[in-house]
């Protein structure tokens, strides 16, 4: 995304630290001290390093994680059929929180102490059936609860799981309330980074932005769970890898973030980030990568964006856009997006809209497709800018 950015852009306005802080609010039990212990965390960013210009991506450490910086986020979306047809879409998403600077944290005895804050968010749409579910759980980074690393990488939250099982290739486990993932992932193309050699800037303000990467073709094959029921499932995924200290400005609200997977072997990621007056902030950007691997970089003025259609959430009442038009001159591509449910609404702790979409156009006249997935924040809940 910006993660997107993932919720972190996953989400991008209101902020992991906001995030986590309102999840662990909402928590109860034996969660209470944790929740406390973030609630009263301060909000400030000083003593925490900032995105402050291009820097280029070192492997295999930058896909492990960042504790320098505020938060963090791995996030990985597919879509994916059966032999006969099933379609299924599929989110994993983990996110990272520092709570204070490395040099402020105090060393503390006890094991469950911990300076980060994992919290990740799950959700399958099952288009045959009608049904999406979202399930979200978070963790601190301490007694193997939850955590990331670069080699081999792995990221976690208990049984929750990408884990590196060969050179690109990463095997995904999730499970919760009778559904479950295990897929394999194999990256085709490599990391692509967004921005100017991964810095992706989302607003005028020094260090308003992020170091972002993608894989944006992951071929995948496994297994989905739904009760007693096992469906044997192939396809394409993608990744966002994104981390930050801060990252909206004042003034912007949220954001529209696209991943599209052309069946010519290419890619487009587009994010349209929206202000308070209803205008697109003139840093919204993206990333068109062809089948060879090469990428050029999209500013705002490059792409435009039509909404097609609304939809009402029944949950919510928050209405948000519902099928796209998008268009790219340069790249003699118009394409309209269309969700495979409507509903695909996550009520989290915080609310938006990501799901699984259906791809059709041309490109220089001639038909494609493909498929994607669209993020939608701000709509049911204002950001407040942070993170």
């Amino acid at each position: 995304m910006i993660r997107r950015s993932r919720l972190f852009w996953i989400l991008l306005a209101m902020g992991v630290l906001a995030l986590a802080g309102l999840f662990l609010a909402r928590s109860a039990g034996d969660d209470t001290e944790l929740a406390a212990q973030v609630r009263a965390t301060p909000r400030s960013i000083e003593g925490f390093t900032r995105a402050s210009g291009p820097q280029p991506f070192d492997f295999p450490t930058d896909f492990g994680p960042h504790p320098d910086y505020r938060i963090e986020w791995w996030y990985y979306i597919g879509n994916l059929d059966t032999a006969d047809g099933r379609h299924f879409g599929f989110e994993l998403t983990f996110f990272r929180v520092a709570l204070l600077p490395a040099n402020l944290a105090a060393p503390r005895a006890s094991d469950w102490a911990a300076n980060q804050i994992y919290m990740a968010h799950f959700a399958l749409t099952d288009v045959s059936g009608g049904q999406f579910h979202a399930f979200q759980r978070f963790a601190r980074g301490a007694l193997g609860l939850a955590g990331a690393q670069a080699s081999p990488f792995r990221v976690w939250l208990e049984d929750w799981q990408v884990a590196q099982a060969g050179e690109g290739i990463y095997l995904l486990k999730a499970a919760n309330e009778g559904l479950a993932l295990e897929l394999r992932l194999i990256d085709r193309k490599g990391p692509v980074p967004h921005g100017e050699e991964g810095y992706s800037q989302k607003g005028p303000d020094p260090g308003n932005a992020s170091y972002y990467y993608s894989q944006t073709r992951l071929q995948v094959e496994g297994d989905i769970y739904i009760g007693d029921e096992t469906f044997a499932v192939s396809g394409l995924s993608w990744s966002d890898h994104e981390y930050s200290t801060s990252v909206l400005s004042a003034g912007q609200v949220g954001w529209d973030w696209f991943a599209i997977q052309l069946d010519d072997g290419s890619e487009v990621m587009l994010y349209a980030v929206r202000r308070a007056d209803g205008s697109i902030d003139p840093f919204s950007s993206g990333t068109l990568i062809e089948a060879d691997g090469s990428t050029q970089t999209l500013g705002l003025e490059d792409f435009a964006i039509e909404t097609l259609d609304l939809w009402r959430s029944p949950h919510t009442d928050a209405e948000y856009p519902s099928g796209w038009k998008l268009t790219i001159p340069s790249a003699g591509l118009q394409l309209e997006l269309s969700p495979y449910l409507l509903d695909q609404e996550l009520k989290l702790s915080t609310i938006y809209w990501e799901g699984a979409v259906e791809i059709s156009g041309t490109q220089h006249g001639q038909p494609v497709s493909g498929v994607g997935y669209v993020e939608l924040t701000g709509y049911a809940e204002p950001f407040n800018g942070d993170f």
